[in-house]
């Protein structure tokens, strides 16, 4: 199993990244995909996550109205669309993959990790 996450950069406090995380795994559909974020010093937080289907969509409270989450089953890819962004959404962005979750907001639930790529928010 393999989540190669992309997309990361450095972007001016207001702009826009689209993230994408591509799974190499067998019935992808199967797993609930999540983003979460990690800043220097600080632990993994959510970001946000889709359910296995694409239909339920679940948001930290620091992400809503600002970021989406997508999923493409077919083409076994989630995307992150971040926009308003800000200097404190800085941090590495790892995408996660869940056999089993229930709202998918803890990093205990997941299986699988991508290896993170950098979002860089300037002033």
């Amino acid at each position: 199993v393999q989540l190669q996450a992309s997309g990361g950069g450095l972007v001016q406090a207001g702009g826009s990244l689209r993230l994408s995380c591509a799974a190499s795994i067998r019935a992808f559909s199967d797993y609930g995909m999540g983003w979460f974020r990690q800043a220097p010093g600080k632990e993994r937080d959510f970001v946000a996550a889709v359910s296995r289907s694409g239909s339920i969509t679940y948001y930290a409270d620091s992400a809503k109205g600002r970021f989406t989450i997508s999923r493409d089953n077919a083409k076994n890819t989630v995307i992150l669309q971040m926009s308003s962004l800000k200097t404190e959404d800085t941090a590495v962005y790892y995408c996660g993959a869940a056999r089993v979750g229930s709202n998918y907001r803890q990093s205990n639930e997941y299986d699988y990790w991508g290896q993170g790529t950098q979002v860089t928010v300037s002033s």
